[in-house]
């Protein structure tokens, strides 16, 4: 008989400081921003965008991607282990008792600060709840092999790698590693898209990945057209499920469409007017991880995924205060 294991996930993403405000239409169109995506830029354009800021009133917390959706297991009463890279900094010191506080165990040794910052996103909301995201990725892509701690890795049910890695050459080559080491381990392999210039940077990549590792794969609907290539979202569904065990498809306020074993499942949403939409996939994947990992259905997975994500869109930043897990119960049956 297989031992229990001891943790639920161990989450490898870049470790990125959100730095959250919100904003007028007219700052986004001066600074020439890419309205709703994300821009990778350095240390001088963010800090003058931040200069700007002065008179906002910014929040900090401890993100990026896959750090989210760590926090989000947490917050269902879930545990976790995170793999990220901070610098000996500041930030990199707030990142580490921001994540620790939250529930989530992360002990990958410091970059030394001569190496570069602690890497920063800072999340533009406008009134319309569009987020735009600038980001100087600091010392987050010098994530390598060495950082994985297979001992960790081996105590997990699931490893959750998201796409974001694939934009620097070490923290790629960790994920690779990381979901070969999952297969040998019996851990199984979740993976996100997360971001649609990833998909059209990186397809060929995650072709692979998906037919090589993968067991659950997050996206949502633009990212799934866009990879498959057809408008048709129950087509794109059926054609990847044709890759991978299961697959959840965000699509805003309809919920979520699930493909479990080539089965089609609709999973209603929760109708909310949406404040700030950065963070509401990261959540909806924590709530179904956690639900994977703690005996539900994968309707009642994405169901608390769909909870949760819209509960998200309701506030400013990408996490929600404290424990969500009293309303379990409620929302899945």
């Amino acid at each position: 008989m297989t031992e229990p294991k001891s943790f639920n996930v161990f989450g490898v993403g870049n470790a990125l400081l959100d730095i959250l405000a919100l904003v007028e239409d007219n700052f986004i169109q001066s600074h020439d921003l890419n309205r709703g995506a994300m821009t990778l830029m350095d240390t001088v354009k963010q800090g003058k965008l931040l200069q700007q800021l002065e008179n906002n009133s910014l929040e900090l917390r401890c993100g990026g991607s896959a750090a989210n959706t760590m926090i989000a297991i947490a917050q269902s009463g879930g545990t976790g282990i995170y793999s990220g890279k901070v610098s000996t900094d500041t930030n990199g010191e707030f990142y580490q008792q921001d994540m620790v506080a939250a529930g989530i165990g992360f002990e990958i040794e410091p970059a030394e600060s001569s190496q570069g910052p602690t890497g920063t996103c800072l999340v533009l909301t406008t009134p319309d709840a569009e987020r735009t995201m600038c980001t100087n990725l600091g010392v987050s892509t010098t994530l390598s092999v060495a950082d994985i701690n297979l001992d960790h890795l081996s105590q997990c049910q699931y490893s959750y790698i998201e796409g974001y890695l694939w934009d620097a050459p070490e923290p790629r080559k960790a994920s690779i590693e990381t979901m070969e080491h999952s297969k040998r381990l019996g851990v199984k392999v979740a993976f996100t898209f997360s971001d649609m210039f990833l998909v059209g940077r990186f397809g060929d990549d995650f072709r692979s990945v998906l037919t090589e590792y993968c067991d659950v794969l997050f996206c949502n609907a633009d990212e799934v057209r866009h990879f498959c290539g057809s408008e048709d979202l129950e087509v794109c569904a059926r054609q990847l499920g044709e890759k991978v065990n299961f697959v959840f498809i965000t699509n805003s306020d309809k919920g979520c469409l699930v493909v479990e074993n080539q089965t089609l499942i609709h999973v209603h949403g929760f109708p909310v007017k949406p404040v700030d939409t950065v963070g509401a996939g990261d959540a909806f994947a924590g709530g179904v991880l956690y639900g994977l990992t703690n005996g539900l259905t994968t309707t009642q997975a994405a169901r608390w995924g769909n909870y949760l994500g819209s509960q998200i869109v309701q506030i400013h930043g990408p996490r929600l205060p404290g424990s969500q897990r009293d309303k379990l119960k409620e929302i899945i049956s």
